[in-house]
């Protein structure tokens, strides 16, 4: 029980029902066939005391379905099952699925309420609800029969979840009317999605929300809604490592912002990253880095040789190096995992490399609404956000920063650029924008070698830098 709800079982869903199903009421769960139906209700019912649960099924056999919650991870020991499937004999007596619900004596209907009344469950599971309609004559007695025995069964001390396959036809179309809450799940080339459509007398999270099913059960994803978390936080300035980088931002970054690193491949944002983080490390904070785009081998090896000790910050608790592949997961559940971070390990910095690689987790979702929901959850939190882009051009006459719309984001701006300066491919590193306070407007060398990263004197005597190729100014031609 929570504040007088009881617990679905379900990680993450108690969330979204803020705290619970109301107890002895109905509700409907709703999906086509492999949507995790059956799953869920399971989840329903061990969560309760064992011995106080019922299963009814109109489908599967007894055996058949204690098998199959064995092999998901939920044996249904102790659980009492009232098998109506076809064919099933008991006390001498066969029903099958064609007999009416009006036979005197073995009736269904008087079958489901002798049980419940001798043995008095407090969770019930009816799996399918939608076969019990082959028992009514049409579609006006289908509803007065389910309305009848619904209420009956709550008027016992029941909560009740019943199943329905979505599509399965019109008569099940009345069956939301019915409950007092609806449960839709949905199976997609997207990914599984679960989404409360009705819940009387309670509010509850709206939208679609990820979901995963596997030999442990159901796992859902609560999608994020920045609003709902927050921290005090003093923004302080966050110095680099880096004297140069410093000056160009007039002491460093805040903390809690989001800073956008944007560049062409190979020009040294995630090294730039880094190297913010190993002064975190310095301060005994910790930082964690999503990396959609490389393996741990890599840059491990890329930090090492620019004398980055990630491996030490690693051992010693206070970075996390979290290779992602984006495929595998939905921006719910990847959000889940940032949350964990943030609340269970008290991480104070995330770099998510890259947008790009983001974008593929998403897959057919609003990539900036996505974005947006996890940065402000982030900032709210007090957590300093970087964001790595990669922009898709070497050089360019039209300097961009992001091609996914995203740079109002961005508390601060840093722009990393090749330049060609006298046949030789040269890297160059500024300040677009910086919301707390001013910043250096002029454009410095930045250079990535093995005796670190380095920021030089501003570049003088020259025009065009953004472009790739710039030009000399005629007083730097005097002054040669």
């Amino acid at each position: 029980m929570n504040n007088g709800r009881i617990r679905t079982g379900i990680s993450g869903f108690d969330e979204i029902l803020h705290g619970g199903l109301i107890p002895e009421r109905t509700y409907l769960i709703r999906g086509g066939p492999g949507a995790g139906k059956t799953t869920f209700g399971l989840h329903f019912l061990l969560s309760g005391a064992r011995s106080n649960s019922l299963f009814i099924t109109f489908g599967e056999s007894e055996q058949q379905l204690r098998e199959n919650a064995k092999l998901c991870g939920l044996p249904m020991d102790d659980v009492a099952v009232l098998d109506l499937s076809p064919s099933l004999e008991e006390s001498g007596e066969t029903y099958t699925l064609l007999e009416s619900w009006e036979v005197e004596g073995n009736g269904v209907y008087e079958h489901i309420l002798t049980h419940v009344q001798e043995h008095r469950p407090e969770r019930i599971l009816i799996d399918s609800l939608s076969q019990m309609r082959y028992l009514a004559a049409d579609t006006f007695l289908f509803r007065k029969q389910v309305m009848s025995l619904l209420r009956k069964l709550t008027a016992l001390g029941a909560t009740v979840l019943f199943t329905s396959e979505e599509g399965a036809g019109d008569d099940d179309e009345i069956l939301p009317f019915l409950s007092d809450g609806v449960i839709s799940l949905e199976q997609s080339e997207n990914g599984r999605h679960c989404q409360i459509s009705k819940l009387r007398g309670s509010s509850f999270a709206s939208g679609a929300h990820f979901f995963s099913l596997s030999d442990s059960g159901i796992r859902l994803y609560p999608r994020l809604v920045p609003g709902h978390h927050g921290r005090k936080v003093e923004h302080t300035l966050l110095g680099s490592g880096l004297p140069e980088f410093d000056a160009l931002t007039h002491g460093g970054i805040e903390r809690g912002t989001v800073t956008l690193l944007s560049g062409p491949t190979g020009v040294g944002k995630t090294t730039l990253g880094a190297q913010i983080m190993s002064e975190a490390a310095k301060r005994q904070e910790r930082s964690v880095i999503y990396s959609f785009d490389e393996g741990s081998s890599t840059f491990f090896a890329r930090c090492g040789q620019v004398g980055l000790p990630v491996r030490d910050m690693i051992a010693g608790g206070y970075l996390n190096f979290e290779p992602v592949e984006p495929l595998h997961y939905s921006p719910d559940e990847f959000a889940d995992r940032v949350r964990y971070e943030v609340e269970e390990c008290n991480t104070t910095m995330v770099m998510i490399d890259s947008l790009s690689g983001y974008q593929q987790s998403v897959r057919g979702q609003e990539l900036e609404q996505r974005v947006h929901a996890l940065c402000r959850y982030l900032v709210n939190m007090g957590v300093t956000v970087i964001l790595v882009n990669e922009i898709f051009s070497i050089t360019d006459q039209h300097t961009r920063v992001t091609e996914f719309g995203l740079s109002y984001l961005a508390d601060n701006i840093i722009i990393l650029r090749y330049i060609e300066l006298e046949s030789e491919l040269r890297k160059s590193i500024g300040v677009l924008k910086k919301r707390a306070g001013n910043f250096e407007r002029a454009l410095r060398e930045f250079e990535v070698s093995s005796e670190g990263l380095k920021v030089g004197q501003p570049f003088h005597g020259l025009r065009g830098i953004l472009s790739g190729t710039p030009e000399i100014t005629k007083s730097r031609q005097d002054s040669e």
